[in-house]
């Protein structure tokens, strides 16, 4: 499992890369202005880390509960996203559609775009950030150590 430090970096490195990307791309697409988007990106960011941070605490719980492992395959990549941006879309979909003055189908609709985007950049980040910061003990810390071992012998 994973340390609450590391739980921490991962949670802040994904929500701050995630609304750089978010808020200029979403005003362009939406066609509102950036600091209407950034606003929203940031309170969205701010909702999702305090979700992010327990939603992975339960599924890594409930991967060593029905598989014995934390080992992700790409199926269960995609399935942890999906249900990760699922949760978001039930609180997400009201606010925004109050805020931008929009209505609820118009909210759904620019949710669904943004969720995908979204999805997307979860993938990509979470494989990334466990590349980077493998789980201590798996075969990928494992492997990366002897790469390394390697790396300095042969450097010496």
């Amino acid at each position: 499992m994973r340390t609450t430090a590391d739980r921490i970096r991962h949670t802040v490195g994904f929500e701050l890369i995630g609304l750089l990307i978010f808020a200029p791309l979403a005003s362009l697409v939406f066609g509102f202005a950036l600091h209407q988007m950034g606003l929203v990106g940031a309170v969205a960011s701010l909702i999702a880390a305090v979700w992010n941070y327990v939603y992975n605490i339960i599924f890594d719980r409930s991967m060593l509960r029905f598989t014995g492992q934390l080992k992700k395959s790409v199926p269960i990549r995609v399935l942890h996203a999906i249900l990760f941006e699922g949760g978001l879309l039930i609180v997400f979909l009201p606010s925004v559609a109050w805020y931008l003055n929009i209505s609820l189908i118009d909210a759904f609709i620019m949710d669904i775009a943004v969720a995908g985007f979204y999805m997307v950049y979860a993938l990509i980040y979470n494989w990334i950030y466990d590349w980077v910061f493998p789980i201590p003990g798996t075969r990928s810390t494992q492997a990366r150590q002897s790469t390394d071992s390697v790396d300095c012998q042969s450097a010496s």
